[in-house]
Protein backbone atom coordinates (compact mmCIF):
# COMPACT_ATOMS: atom_id res chain seq x y z
CA UNK A 1 0.00 0.00 0.00
CA UNK A 2 1.04 3.18 -0.94
CA UNK A 3 -0.19 6.87 -0.26
CA UNK A 4 0.20 9.94 -2.59
CA UNK A 5 -0.99 13.61 -0.99
CA UNK A 6 -1.48 16.14 -3.15
CA UNK A 7 -1.35 19.31 -1.76
CA UNK A 8 -2.50 22.60 -3.88
CA UNK A 9 -0.20 25.66 -2.51
CA UNK A 10 -1.54 27.84 0.05
CA UNK A 11 -3.01 31.26 -0.75
CA UNK A 12 -1.10 34.05 -2.76
CA UNK A 13 -1.09 37.85 -3.51
CA UNK A 14 -1.93 38.84 -7.38
CA UNK A 15 1.12 39.65 -8.95
CA UNK A 16 2.10 42.68 -8.75
CA UNK A 17 3.97 44.97 -11.61
CA UNK A 18 6.95 43.98 -12.77
CA UNK A 19 6.29 40.75 -10.63
CA UNK A 20 6.42 37.45 -12.78
CA UNK A 21 3.64 34.56 -11.60
CA UNK A 22 5.98 32.41 -11.00
CA UNK A 23 7.51 34.83 -8.16
CA UNK A 24 4.10 35.73 -6.36
CA UNK A 25 4.45 35.53 -2.66
CA UNK A 26 1.65 33.53 -0.02
CA UNK A 27 -0.54 36.27 1.82
CA UNK A 28 -1.17 36.39 5.45
CA UNK A 29 -3.86 33.68 5.37
CA UNK A 30 -1.96 31.77 2.85
CA UNK A 31 0.74 31.76 5.76
CA UNK A 32 -1.44 30.98 8.03
CA UNK A 33 -3.20 28.05 6.01
CA UNK A 34 0.14 26.28 5.30
CA UNK A 35 0.94 25.85 9.02
CA UNK A 36 -2.89 24.90 9.81
CA UNK A 37 -2.52 22.05 6.89
CA UNK A 38 0.91 21.13 9.03
CA UNK A 39 -0.67 20.89 11.62
CA UNK A 40 -3.54 18.68 10.31
CA UNK A 41 -1.33 16.20 8.60
CA UNK A 42 0.74 15.95 11.88
CA UNK A 43 -2.67 15.12 13.92
CA UNK A 44 -3.55 12.57 11.13
CA UNK A 45 0.38 10.90 10.85
CA UNK A 46 0.03 11.85 7.20
CA UNK A 47 3.77 11.91 7.11
CA UNK A 48 5.50 11.65 3.25
CA UNK A 49 8.68 9.84 2.57
CA UNK A 50 9.80 12.38 0.00
CA UNK A 51 8.35 15.64 -0.71
CA UNK A 52 8.40 16.78 -4.11
CA UNK A 53 7.71 20.91 -4.52
CA UNK A 54 7.56 23.13 -7.57
CA UNK A 55 9.89 25.74 -7.38
CA UNK A 56 7.11 28.73 -7.49
CA UNK A 57 7.55 31.00 -5.27
CA UNK A 58 4.14 30.12 -3.42
CA UNK A 59 4.80 26.77 -3.18
CA UNK A 60 8.34 26.79 -1.36
CA UNK A 61 6.75 29.21 1.02
CA UNK A 62 3.80 26.55 1.46
CA UNK A 63 6.33 24.10 2.30
CA UNK A 64 7.95 26.24 4.69
CA UNK A 65 4.45 26.60 6.86
CA UNK A 66 4.13 23.06 6.65
CA UNK A 67 7.54 21.80 7.62
CA UNK A 68 7.34 24.29 10.55
CA UNK A 69 4.15 22.21 11.53
CA UNK A 70 4.84 18.61 10.52
CA UNK A 71 7.74 16.37 8.93
CA UNK A 72 7.97 16.48 5.68
CA UNK A 73 10.51 13.69 4.63
CA UNK A 74 13.46 14.34 2.08
CA UNK A 75 12.75 17.27 -0.26
CA UNK A 76 13.05 17.93 -3.87
CA UNK A 77 12.35 21.25 -5.71
CA UNK A 78 11.04 20.76 -9.42
CA UNK A 79 10.71 23.55 -11.61
CA UNK A 80 8.12 21.02 -13.83
CA UNK A 81 5.66 21.05 -10.79
CA UNK A 82 5.09 25.14 -12.20
CA UNK A 83 4.63 24.16 -16.00
CA UNK A 84 3.84 20.41 -16.73
CA UNK A 85 -0.04 19.37 -17.11
CA UNK A 86 -1.70 16.51 -15.32
CA UNK A 87 -0.38 13.88 -17.17
CA UNK A 88 3.42 15.71 -16.70
CA UNK A 89 2.81 15.73 -12.67
CA UNK A 90 1.60 11.58 -12.74
CA UNK A 91 4.91 11.18 -15.05
CA UNK A 92 7.17 12.74 -12.24
CA UNK A 93 5.32 10.50 -9.33
CA UNK A 94 5.84 7.58 -10.97
CA UNK A 95 9.69 8.52 -11.80
CA UNK A 96 10.41 8.81 -8.16
CA UNK A 97 7.74 7.07 -6.28
CA UNK A 98 7.99 3.67 -4.37
CA UNK A 99 6.34 1.85 -1.68
CA UNK A 100 5.85 4.45 0.75
CA UNK A 101 4.40 7.87 0.39
CA UNK A 102 4.54 10.85 -1.49
CA UNK A 103 3.77 14.71 -0.98
CA UNK A 104 3.26 16.78 -4.20
CA UNK A 105 3.50 20.65 -3.74
CA UNK A 106 1.75 22.15 -6.90
CA UNK A 107 -0.69 24.28 -8.58
CA UNK A 108 -4.04 23.62 -10.40
CA UNK A 109 -5.74 22.82 -12.72
CA UNK A 110 -2.42 20.25 -12.47
CA UNK A 111 -3.83 18.98 -8.54
CA UNK A 112 -7.35 18.67 -9.20
CA UNK A 113 -6.94 17.19 -12.91
CA UNK A 114 -4.58 14.78 -11.25
CA UNK A 115 -6.87 13.82 -8.65
CA UNK A 116 -9.85 12.95 -10.10
CA UNK A 117 -8.17 10.86 -12.94
CA UNK A 118 -6.06 9.06 -10.54
CA UNK A 119 -8.90 8.07 -7.97
CA UNK A 120 -12.26 7.27 -9.26
CA UNK A 121 -13.20 5.42 -6.01
CA UNK A 122 -13.00 7.16 -2.29
CA UNK A 123 -14.33 8.15 0.66
CA UNK A 124 -18.27 10.07 -0.66
CA UNK A 125 -17.67 13.10 1.65
CA UNK A 126 -13.91 13.27 0.17
CA UNK A 127 -15.02 12.87 -3.54
CA UNK A 128 -18.04 15.36 -3.15
CA UNK A 129 -15.49 17.67 -1.61
CA UNK A 130 -13.47 17.38 -4.24
CA UNK A 131 -15.85 17.47 -7.34
CA UNK A 132 -16.05 20.93 -6.02
CA UNK A 133 -13.34 21.66 -7.14
CA UNK A 134 -9.58 21.93 -5.38
CA UNK A 135 -8.91 24.58 -3.26
CA UNK A 136 -6.21 26.40 -2.23
CA UNK A 137 -4.57 24.50 0.38
CA UNK A 138 -6.83 21.59 -0.34
CA UNK A 139 -5.32 18.31 0.45
CA UNK A 140 -5.69 15.07 -1.52
CA UNK A 141 -4.89 11.84 0.29
CA UNK A 142 -4.76 8.69 -2.01
CA UNK A 143 -3.98 5.67 -1.42
CA UNK A 144 -3.01 2.94 -4.03
CA UNK A 145 -2.41 -0.61 -3.47
CA UNK A 146 0.87 -1.00 -4.83
CA UNK A 147 4.13 0.84 -5.69
CA UNK A 148 3.42 4.32 -6.83
CA UNK A 149 6.03 4.10 -9.38
CA UNK A 150 2.86 1.82 -11.02
CA UNK A 151 0.63 5.15 -10.03
CA UNK A 152 -2.49 5.17 -13.09
CA UNK A 153 -5.48 6.38 -14.05
CA UNK A 154 -8.02 5.12 -11.72
CA UNK A 155 -6.16 2.69 -9.63
CA UNK A 156 -6.13 5.35 -6.72
CA UNK A 157 -8.60 5.61 -3.22
CA UNK A 158 -9.48 8.78 -2.23
CA UNK A 159 -9.22 8.33 1.57
CA UNK A 160 -9.66 12.14 2.63
CA UNK A 161 -9.83 15.56 1.09
CA UNK A 162 -9.03 18.41 3.18
CA UNK A 163 -9.05 21.87 3.84
CA UNK A 164 -7.97 24.46 6.23
CA UNK A 165 -11.44 24.82 7.70
CA UNK A 166 -11.64 21.24 8.55
CA UNK A 167 -10.59 20.91 12.46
Amino acid sequence: MSRLYLLRHAKAGWALPGVRDFDRPLDASGHADAEKMGTAMRARSYVPDLTLCSNARRARETLEGLAGQTDTGRVLFLDTLYSDDAAGYLAIIRGNGGPGSLLVIGHNPMMEDLAMAVADSGDEAALATLNQGFPTSGLAVIGFPGNLADAARGTGHLDAFLTPADP
